[in-house]
């Protein structure tokens, strides 16, 4: 084992990360910085984990391109483009921490594209200023390798233990009337042997991308199984029907392959043909942002050119137009991984470019401090609902999970717990869920919770996952079904469209519903709105 602290299931102060990507990373980092040691727990060793894969950049007001950014506007531009169901206090606080954090990247060797030694940044959508650091078209990649080897340095003094290849089983509770997050049991995919660890846990585990068989950009690896057993397990998710699908995605074996939306930031075009002519139909109907529009509004208008009877079947990227430098120095990797999976090079021929899921906005439901409904559990990165309300501003993600896993680790570090006595946990359930029910559930939740919505066929999923329930399932598959009703049931319950979610029954906006929406299980899916702010007890 790379680790030098002895991994004991009881030793006190301990805290359990669940999750090794740019979330658990930062958790990890800033608890060691701290002096406060933890494990470091993930299916995958963090070389392999979801944030690998996130090209285009991260957010930061640095204002280096002179356009007088700020913090002030990063925060306008987040709460806007998310319709004003994030909370602002949060939001205001990525924003403002943003440059810090790329300053910190910057300062332990993340090697962002640069122009007489200032960070360059670029245009991303639903953005007026170039405020996206990135480099070159692999920015998730450089940064993993950069915050791996930082963490290697307290792996080395003991403050960091990495646990790959152990699996989340189960989290474990104290106290019968108010029951508190007490650890967790894992099992270890090597020998099958199940180890239980004492200590608060901060969930980094990733989106729902094994809900969605085959249509997301997100890994194959992750499979949901860890959501639905924590929400079975009465922690409370948010907004799980916002569902962001990126405009630009080809199809590859298994999932979806993201073209990053820096093809457009550094002036791709999209067009369809109408009438045999192309038609640029973002420059037409948003002079102002065009082709950089909020991702949502982008694959709702392919949506309708898609069906309008004018027009082809296929919107294509056009990148013809950019410059050899362009493709040199800030889109190498996008221009290689084109040429692979399509035989066609993207500087010579239009790309044929289709909408699929790349992120889940709604997920564990976490106040400014990112502690959960249950004390001693926290959540960050994707699995939690935090910063991007209705829809993601592009360059988001990684800062969220980044800040989200420095905030979780410095308000656990002041609360930690003197001492946590954990009942018994639930046996872990060994039972691999049926591909044929994995592939129903998938196939249910893709026919309504795609880019357009309406009541009828979402409650028609609904009854059909009802029926999947009177059928004899494990305990992972009734785990599964439970989760996904929670989606269903949550986009049904929104009779409005806003960002992501865009209902045909309902197609205005409601400002009675500016509420983010809470599913919580104790037997049954319940689903209401929050109408205050709450906070974990």
């Amino acid at each position: 084992m790379e680790c030098a602290l002895e991994v004991n299931a009881t030793q006190a102060g301990v805290v359990n990360i669940i999750g090794a990507g740019l979330a658990g990373l930062s958790s990890a980092i800033h608890l060691a910085r701290l002096e406060i040691p933890c494990r470091l727990i993930s299916v995958q060793p963090s070389e392999r984990a979801q944030s690998v894969l996130a090209e285009g950049g991260i957010n930061g007001a640095l204002d280096t391109m002179g356009e007088q950014d700020s913090a002030e506007a990063h925060c306008a531009d987040t709460l806007r483009a998310g319709c004003y169901l994030a909370d602002p206090a949060a939001v205001r606080s990525l924003a403002e921490h943003a440059p810090e954090i790329i300053r910190f990247l910057d300062g332990i060797g993340v090697p962002f594209n640069r122009k007489d030694g200032a960070i360059q940044l670029r245009n991303f959508g639903g953005q007026k200023k170039k405020r996206t650091a990135y480099a070159k078209s692999s920015t998730g990649k450089v940064l993993m390798s950069a915050l791996i080897d930082e963490c290697r340095k307290y792996e080395s003094r003991g403050l960091v233990v990495r646990l790959s290849h152990h699996a989340f089983s189960t989290l474990l509770f104290s106290g019968a009337e108010k029951p508190e997050c007490a650890g967790v049991r894992v099992e270890d995919l090597y020998t099958g042997k199940e180890l239980g660890f004492t200590g608060p846990v901060i969930l980094c585990f990733g989106g729902l991308n094994g809900f969605f068989s085959g249509m997301t950009t997100g890994t194959t690896a992750n499979t949901g199984d860890a959501a639905a057993q924590v929400f079975a397990q009465g922690v409370r998710f948010g907004n799980l029907e916002m569902i962001q699908y990126h405009p630009t995605t080809i199809g590859i074996p298994g999932k979806r392959c993201l073209i990053s939306e820096a093809a457009r930031g550094e002036g791709g075009r999209l067009y369809i043909l109408r009438n045999g002519e192309p038609w640029y139909f973002m420059e037409e109907k948003y002079p102002e942002l065009g082709n950089l529009m909020p991702r949502d509004v982008i694959s709702r208008e392919m949506y309708f050119a898609l069906r309008d009877p004018n027009c082809g079947g296929q919107v294509f990227l056009d990148l013809r137009e950019l410059s050899g430098e362009i493709w040199k120095k800030r889109l190498p990797d996008l221009r290689g991984e084109v040429k692979h999976y399509l035989g066609l090079d993207p500087a010579k021929a239009p790309i044929p470019v289709e909408p699929g899921i790349h992120y889940f906005m709604g997920g564990i439901d976490v106040d400014v401090f990112h502690r959960t409904n249950v004390r001693n559990l926290y959540a960050a990165g994707e699995c939690c609902c935090q910063y991007h309300g209705a829809n993601r501003l592009g360059g988001n993600s990684m800062l969220g999970a980044l800040y989200g896993g420095q905030a979780a680790a410095e308000h656990l570090a002041g609360h930690l717990p003197e001492t946590l006595e954990p009942l018994p946990g639930p046996q872990t359930d060994h039972d691999c869920a049926d591909p044929k029910i994995i592939l129903q559930i998938s196939e249910l939740l893709l026919s309504a919770l795609g880019i357009a919505r309406d009541g009828n066929t979402l409650q028609s999923a609904q009854k059909s996952l009802e029926y999947l329930l009177e059928r004899t399932c494990n305990e992972r598959e009734y785990r599964r079904i439970y989760l996904a009703l929670a989606m269903l049931q949550s986009a049904a319950f929104r009779e409005e469209s806003r960002g992501a979610h865009f209902r045909v029954d309902f197609p205005g906006t409601n400002e009675e519903y500016r509420h983010q929406t809470v599913a919580h299980f104790d037997g049954l899916v319940k689903i209401a709105y929050r109408t205050s702010l709450e906070t974990a007890p």
